[in-house]
């Protein structure tokens, strides 16, 4: 850990310490005046301090701008800007990289190739060029040394986590190094742009039917971890279209297309771009979207998407006890975890949203709050939750600044039949009918031979019945009764048949007129017989209640 780090981190976490408890202390979100200045200027003073720290922090920084149940909301509001524009560095190691990456010097493998990045960040920079055929592509360059900067971050941040989860509460219930672990595997990914190149590609074939939606495509054979080579698309990011600029396209219609497109790689394809803020959005020249950076991705499996797809129309519909049990469905549950105060609060969020209009809607914002309240209660939501929140914080805004009066909620309605039928039919591809098939196959062949198990089985008084209960007491009990009437039944029947076969025998001790025995053997009979019945009756029947212990009859 780099001393230079040490007050640095301890004023972070006081700062951190300090405010989410004032948070917490006023439940009802209704900050001082005071007291959200004071914590607005903080969290700016935050933001400058991980921007000075490093490319680490800076990326920490961004995560951390999506964790609305670690986080007020003003820090998520200033992480959420951090920027990691940084110099550049120079054309020399630049010209070195991609020699070795690519095997072949710059003024063979390309026509031309623009010495000043275009865009500098903290991991990469990209330059404009040209291939030998004329195709013109964008070619990001990984900064030097950065993989070890990393490396030495990363150590000193999970050290930190570590030390947080065994010592502090809130590490405890949270999970830092779970949270720490994640980020590591995601920032390692985003480094290595030969995974960027697959997410380019993946994501262009799953949006192919989108017109209006434009993924620049790789070149394969000029990509490495360190290099990659893709599509030059010309445009204005939406961060810096004026409204000048936004005349000239079909805003309302770029904004559909835009969440079409989403509701489609969230819910249909479970991958989807998780940073679409307005830098990484491009206007292009003939009216259409560009997507960006796709070193951040999230993938659902199909179980949580359709789990998503139920809380986000459980959100929009106002139903905010069938998104707290959609929550609890997905979530972990850790000790001291309150459902119905969950619930309570669940439904107390939608319905303060809903009451603000639909149009005012903001569904990442829900969905950050929701994170929230989750944590507080002790239910700790998925990780994928949390991305699609970022995302779709990012979207909103995107969305809005093309449309103000964009309607998410309608959008979705719209968009219904469509993702219903897509599902339809991602589950009736060949190959889902193919495994189901094998499936069904498998069980065929197998099925005879466990018949002739559980036979034998039976045959050599070998079968167990595992049979788990919740009341054993109660089964026993029940067992018991069981074995009682059908012994009552028999000795009834044994009466009978006793008085039957002494019908016949001649004797002279008889009672209206048949042999004495025989009547008081049926009387027996009958007199136990009605005895189960009213036993039955009125000890068995569900419909009859019996008053508890304590009640009174009426």
């Amino acid at each position: 850990m780099r001393p230079s780090h040490l007050a640095r981190y301890k004023d972070i976490g006081t700062l951190l310490v300090k405010h989410r408890q004032l948070v917490r202390d006023r439940p009802d979100g209704d900050l001082l005046p005071e007291d959200e200045a004071a914590m607005t200027t903080d969290a700016e003073a935050l933001a400058s301090e991980l921007e000075a720290m490093g490319p680490t922090f800076v990326k920490l920084g961004q995560l951390l701008s999506t964790r609305a149940d670690l986080l007020p909301a003003p820090y998520l509001s200033a992480l959420a800007r951090l920027q990691d524009a940084v110099e550049p560095f120079g054309f020399a190691e630049v010209e070195e990289i991609v020699t070795r990456e690519l095997g072949v010097r710059i003024l063979q493998g390309f026509r031309s190739f623009e010495d000043r990045p275009v865009a500098s960040a903290s991991l990469g920079q990209v330059h404009r060029a040209e291939l030998r055929d004329g195709r013109r592509v964008a070619v990001k360059v990984q900064r030097p040394h950065i993989r070890e900067q990393i490396v030495d971050d990363m150590d000193a941040i999970e050290e930190m986590a570590r030390f947080a989860d065994q010592h502090v509460e809130a590490g405890r219930r949270l999970g830092f190094a779970d949270m720490v672990a994640e980020f590591r595997t995601s920032l390692f990914a985003e480094l290595d742009y030969r995974q960027e190149a697959a997410n380019l590609q993946a994501l262009g074939a799953n949006l192919a039917e989108h017109e209006r939606i434009v993924v620049p495509q790789p070149v394969a054979d000029y990509c490495t971890g360190l290099v990659l080579t893709m599509d030059w698309v010309e445009g204005r990011s939406i961060g810096a279209v004026g409204p000048l600029g936004l005349m000239e396209v079909d805003g309302p219609g770029l904004a559909r297309a835009l969440f079409s497109a989403y509701l489609d790689q969230i819910l249909v394809h479970g991958l989807f771009h998780a940073d679409p803020h307005p830098g990484n959005v491009l206007v292009t020249e003939d009216g259409a979207l560009a997507l960006l950076d796709l070193g951040m991705v999230a993938r659902t499996t199909p179980e949580m998407q359709d789990r998503l797809v139920t809380l986000l129309l459980a959100l929009g519909e106002g139903r905010g006890r069938d998104a707290a049990d959609v929550a609890i469905a997905i979530g972990r549950q850790l000790d001291g975890f309150q459902p119905e105060d969950f619930r309570r609060r669940t439904t107390d969020l939608v319905g303060r949203s809903i009451g603000t209009g639909m149009r005012d809607l903001q569904a990442g914002a829900l969905v950050a709050e929701l994170t929230q309240i989750a944590s507080e209660s002790g239910l700790r939501l998925p990780p994928e939750l949390t991305m699609l929140g970022k995302a779709l914080l990012n979207l909103d805004e995107v969305a809005r600044k093309l449309d103000p009066d964009f309607d998410p909620n309608a959008a979705i309605q719209e968009e219904g039949g469509s993702l219903l039928q897509k599902k339809l039919l991602q589950a009736a591809s060949p190959g889902n009918v193919l495994a189901a098939a094998m499936g069904a196959k498998e069980f065929a062949e197998r099925l005879p031979g466990r018949v002739n198990q559980v036979m034998d089985a039976l045959a050599d008084g070998q079968l167990t019945l595992n049979i788990q209960g919740i009341d054993e007491q109660n089964i026993m009990r029940g067992v018991q009764k069981l074995a009682n009437r059908v012994a009552g039944a028999v000795v009834v029947a044994s009466l009978v048949i006793g008085a039957a076969l002494i019908m016949n025998i001649e004797t002279e001790a008889e009672l209206f007129g048949y042999p004495a025995l025989a009547i008081v053997l049926f009387l027996v009979a009958a007199a136990c017989a009605v005895w189960m019945l009213v036993s039955i009756f009125l000890g068995d029947l569900p419909q009859r209640r019996r008053p508890r212990r304590g009640e009174r009859g009426g």
